[in-house]
């Protein structure tokens, strides 16, 4: 287990990418969503391993980017702010129909044991070319990730719908 790779996981458009930058801003080392950056290189490519046409497809480059950005921070000194991560990615490749690669991926690569998850937040919530699905499917990936993570063993703390700098602040103090 790693004690510096923070997990920041939870319902998409609750914050996520914004609480982020924050923690860039304030010296702390971040890995953007693998999810995101996948839809991005697809789009840019025509390519098909999109979550909303091959959901399977998507979730197994995700798994793979997502070990892939572990590797790389492995040297970073520090604590290492991740957008999302391995369990999220192993359980859309599970809900997908893909083979069952959580508990065996999970068990073997830990991030600290307290994971930050950004609740459903409506206010918030907003589409774009990258995130297509509603807020409905966003809730229902919300409460796959609540089961996931304490599943694994991983302590959940729901993230205060409270300004991004009071948000920060709330996870720093608690690692």
């Amino acid at each position: 287990m790693s004690d510096r790779f923070i997990v920041l996981s939870g319902c998409s458009g609750g914050g996520k990418s914004t609480l982020l930058e924050e923690l860039l801003r304030r010296g702390h080392a971040v890995v953007e969503e693998p999810g995101r950056r996948i839809v991005q290189q697809e789009l840019a490519a025509g390519g098909s391993a999109l979550p909303w046409l091959d959901l399977e497809a998507f979730a197994r480059r995700a798994v793979a980017l997502a070990l892939a950005d572990r590797a790389a921070m492995r040297a970073q000194s520090g604590l290492v702010f991740f957008d999302r991560g391995l369990i999220d990615a192993a359980s859309a490749l599970e809900e997908a129909g893909g083979e069952r690669v959580l508990a065996a991926l999970g068990a073997e690569h830990r991030y600290h044991s307290r994971v930050f998850l950004t609740p459903p937040w409506p206010e918030i919530y907003a589409g774009d070319p990258e995130r297509r699905h509603g807020f409905d499917a966003a809730r229902a990936e919300y409460e796959r990730l609540e089961r996931a993570y304490p599943m694994l063993g991983y302590e959940t703390v729901i993230l205060p719908k409270v300004p991004v700098a009071e948000r920060a602040d709330f996870v720093l103090a608690r690692l």
